[in-house]
């Protein structure tokens, strides 16, 4: 049985004093039937973890360099974020992909970083709208899904989330239909290539305008074990019950 994740990306939102949101999600989940995980900017990371604790909620980096060390000013390795508390880090966001020009082989290589720092890789798939209108959906995903994940992957090691690009931060939001023919393609595609039982156990979560309203419904969606949660993850108040709905789903 998978055990369901709810994860919030915080992108690039927040100083010190939004840690207050991060420690009263923690004192709400001191235990949960889901996992939780929220990924602040860098400079929140430790303090993150600490304040994070022992309880219920684990933090991850935004991204990460291939490399473990060098001259990459600005950059941060998987050692340091694992220095700093993160157990899981977000790879390969469309934001990563369109904005620094990010294609499979850089996301790969990433992703084989942090899996070998004993990160969890989170790795984001994600087709356009003219992809989608062009019906090109699942070649677009089937294609990231091979360049961009590392073999030898297990539910671990690897998680796997479906963010079509049309429907970060708009309020557009697919069909449960359309979420559900992607997410299945993706467990059928982890299930060829790494076994029954790696490619069963790997989690797939849904992001793209989830809110409150919309959970339970994406939530009751074959193979969705989750979500990648962007703005309704900076206040606990709005990320709880999302939470919640995953709870009871």
């Amino acid at each position: 049985m998978r055990r369901k994740l709810a994860a919030g990306n915080w992108k690039m939102n927040g100083t010190s004093a939004a840690l207050a949101e991060l420690k009263a999600l923690a004192e709400a989940n001191a235990t949960a039937a889901v996992d939780i995980l929220i990924c602040p900017p860098a400079t929140l990371l430790h303090r993150a973890a600490e304040v994070a604790g022992d309880s219920a909620v684990s933090v991850g980096g935004q991204d990460c360099h291939s490399a473990t060390s060098g001259a990459h000013t600005g950059d941060l390795s998987v050692d340091m974020l694992k220095d700093a508390g993160a157990e899981s880090v977000i790879l390969g966001h469309s934001e990563r992909r369109t904005d620094h020009g990010e294609g499979d082989a850089v996301v790969l290589a990433k992703a084989e970083s942090a899996i070998a720092a004993g990160l969890t890789a989170v790795v984001c798939l994600g087709e356009s709208l003219e992809q989608r209108e062009a019906g090109e959906t699942l070649d677009v995903i089937g294609a990231q899904l091979q360049g961009s994940v590392p073999d030898g992957c297990t539910g671990e090691t690897l998680v796997v989330a479906y963010e079509p690009i049309w429907a970060i931060g708009t309020g557009k939001v697919p069909t449960l239909e359309q979420i559900g023919e992607v997410h299945a393609f993706l467990r059928g595609r982890l299930v060829e290539r790494f076994g029954e039982e790696n490619g069963s156990a790997v989690r797939l979560l849904y992001g793209g305008s989830v809110k409150p309203a919309n959970a339970s419904d994406i939530f009751a969606v074959e193979d969705v074990d989750g979500a990648l949660v962007g703005g309704a993850s900076l206040k606990a108040a709005d990320f709880a019950p999302i939470i919640a709905a995953l709870s009871d789903s």
